[in-house]
């Protein structure tokens, strides 16, 4: 998994709240189980018309936000059903961050086991965020993992509460078998130990 330390990069603003997995990534692109090639699908129902060209209304269809890495949203981001698809997708498309004043339980585990850092925020926060998302691409975001620091485009800073085994995991680029790795050593010790103590195993 990519080391995350700092970020600095254009925020998109989504302010509509509730907004599920399912329109992250709707369930017809659920049967690949290759974390790769999700991102062109990514808020496909809200990103397309019905005759599949792209919709100009949505954000990041909007040439000032093609390429954001930050997404501002509305309250209770990433709820509905458990997919591990949605940050699949999310990534897939480029965004590294997700702020919100709140996620979805599984969505927010499932983004630090994909390199992703959801931060959750204060309201008013938020709000300064969202305006300071609305100014378009000249307007560039940085999130500092490490002093847990997001500053807006005009250098106003807003510090952010995460888990310190979480932020180990992200700064050193550790998923689940990244964390099983670095016991190896332990790992390999065991059962050379067990092989002499019970060879019939």
């Amino acid at each position: 998994m990519e080391k995350f330390e700092k970020l600095t990069g254009i925020a998109a603003p989504m302010p509509l709240v509730n907004i599920d997995t399912d329109m992250i990534i709707p369930k017809q692109f659920l049967k690949t189980i290759k974390r790769s090639g999700l991102g062109v699908h990514a808020f496909d129902e809200m990103r397309y018309l019905d005759d599949g060209s792209e919709n100009p209304e949505f954000v990041l269809n909007q040439p000032a936000y093609r390429e954001a890495s930050v997404i501002v949203a509305g309250d209770n981001f990433g709820c509905g059903s458990s997919r591990e698809h949605a940050p699949w997708a999310l990534a897939d498309f480029g965004i590294k961050v997700v702020i919100s004043t709140s996620f979805a339980d599984i969505f927010y585990n499932n983004c630090f086991k994909n390199g992703m850092l959801p931060i959750v925020m204060p309201q008013e926060a938020v709000d300064v965020l969202m305006k300071d998302a609305e100014k378009g691409a000249n307007a560039r975001m940085t999130v500092d993992l490490e002093s847990q620091v997001v500053t807006t485009s005009d250098g106003e800073a807003f510090a952010f509460e995460i888990d310190p085994f979480r932020k180990h995991c992200l700064l050193e680029g550790l998923d689940d078998i990244g964390l099983t790795m670095e016991k190896a050593g332990a790992i390999d010790s065991f059962e050379a130990q067990a092989a002499q103590s019970r060879p019939w195993v």
